[in-house]
């Protein structure tokens, strides 16, 4: 048989996905996935701008966010984007975490700010499924707001958290009737086609394959995206050889899956916090070795 060879770079990968959806000339297609993920609860979102990925403490010592994509429209809202690729164990905490920084970059300074704050969202896009969800397995799809328990209506709508779990999101070509169905396709399969479905021949999506298409990065680009795909495989595999190790021999399930992938993203955070290699040894008890291929 011959070796099926990725014709299409994988949006899952740190520079995939920063291709398709943080660079300024793809502005348009992060717009329409927005649009098509949040137009019940936004509307239409006219116009957006990227803003630093990398958020500061407030104080010293206090731990500082780094971004996927971070961005906001033209009312001034807030819209996170972040790429999971596998579990984290306080995944949720983290949102919840990153979703401060919006919110207190609003203050203003003076004692005549009445606390109006504009929309925040968190878009998860995520690789894997959380644990306590995976008897839903149609669910692919949460939306979080703070509600009141006894009515369970919103309280508060202004702070909004979307979790997209993508292993469960089983539409094939053939399904897919809406937009909004088609782009958690492209994003869950696109580096598996060889070719642009029929379904897919809009504008916005021939882009997308375009800007996607493996021939036609160049060198410098080819050896990110092979590094971040590297990095990509690596993770994975540690995952799945250590969930399969604890099968065989025995161990409650995820045991040694849940330690790995703590310690590989202690590892990828401390790297894009800035620190040095030495110390995320000291941290995780990865190798040198192992820790460099995690580097994007």
């Amino acid at each position: 048989m011959t070796e099926f060879r990725e014709k299409y770079i994988n949006p899952f990968t740190d520079y995939g996905f920063k291709r398709l959806f943080g660079e300024e000339p793809n502005k348009d297609l992060l717009l329409d996935f927005l649009n098509e993920l949040l137009k019940e609860q936004e509307g239409e979102i006219k116009e957006i701008s990227y803003l630093p990925a990398e958020k500061l403490p407030i104080s010293q010592g206090d731990r500082k966010a780094v971004f996927d994509l971070y961005c906001t429209n033209e009312n001034g809202e807030k819209f996170i984007v972040e790429i999971q690729k596998t579990k984290q164990k306080y995944f949720k905490d983290r949102t919840l975490y990153y979703s401060t920084f919006p919110i207190q970059e609003q203050a203003v300074v003076g004692k005549d700010w009445d606390f109006k704050l504009k929309n925040v969202y968190l878009v998860a896009i995520l690789d894997f499924v959380f644990d306590e969800d995976k008897n839903q397995a149609e669910k692919f799809r949460y939306d979080v707001k703070l509600s009141d328990i006894e009515t369970k209506k919103v309280f508060y709508d202004k702070l909004t958290f979307v979790y997209l779990e993508m292993p469960k999101f089983n539409m094939t070509e053939k399904q897919l009737e809406t937009k909004y169905h088609k782009w958690l396709f492209v994003l869950k399969n696109l580096n598996k086609l060889d070719r642009i479905p029929v379904e897919l021949k809009e504008k916005i999506f021939l882009k997308l394959f375009e800007t996607a298409e493996i021939a036609k990065l160049d060198k410098e680009e080819f050896r990110k995206y092979q590094e971040s795909l590297n990095a990509y495989r690596d993770i994975k595999n540690s995952v799945d050889t250590a969930w399969e190790e604890g099968k065989i021999e025995g161990k409650i399930e995820g045991k040694i899956e849940g330690k790995i992938e703590e310690k590989i993203e202690i590892a990828i955070n401390g790297l894009k916090d800035g620190l040095s290699i030495e110390i995320i040894m000291k941290l995780t008890g990865l190798s040198k070795e192992e820790i460099e291929t995690l580097k994007i």
